[in-house]
């Protein structure tokens, strides 16, 4: 999801937890000539402070700099998911079940892009969503973006 190759999540896993700090995800986004933008989402059972978005984004940096596995010019963000917490692996998916989920695909399924409801878990490869009645089977492979809604 969002571009982030497996080498780069796990070099960026290497540098964020040792220090203490779950590893939510890594999202690599293309901002055309103005470079790209390296987004770190990182939770901890304390919660998240910007001191720790900056001790994370100094060990991050060092690392990169150091591995250099990305040649064109970035900027590194470091986050905490926030209410709305993005979704990358499968284990997120079987974590959160039960949780109203948003997510939206890479390529159109059964003519739409867009789902919305209660995700039920993963199953074959299939993230399994509930949604007026029915459940819907979306393949992992096919998500360019998942996240939970968060409910008042």
């Amino acid at each position: 999801m969002a571009g982030a190759s497996e080498s780069l999540i796990e070099i960026v896993r290497g540098a964020v937890e040792p220090l203490g700090y779950e590893l939510v995800g890594v999202e690599y986004l293309s901002q055309g000539k103005g470079g790209s933008l390296l987004r770190i989402y990182i939770d901890h059972e304390n919660g998240i402070s910007v001191d720790d978005c900056a001790t994370v984004s100094h060990q991050v940096s060092g690392v990169l700099d150091v591995e250099d596995p990305i040649k064109e010019n970035y900027s590194l963000e470091v986050s905490s998911p926030g209410l709305d917490r993005p979704l990358f692996f499968e284990k997120d998916f079987v974590r959160f079940a039960g949780q109203k989920i948003n997510v939206r695909l890479r390529t159109k399924l059964h003519d739409r892009r867009r789902f919305e409801g209660v995700l039920k878990g993963v199953q074959d490869g299939e993230v399994l969503v509930a949604m007026d009645g029915e459940v819907t089977a979306l393949p992992l492979d096919l998500i360019d973006r998942a996240r939970l809604v968060p409910e008042f």
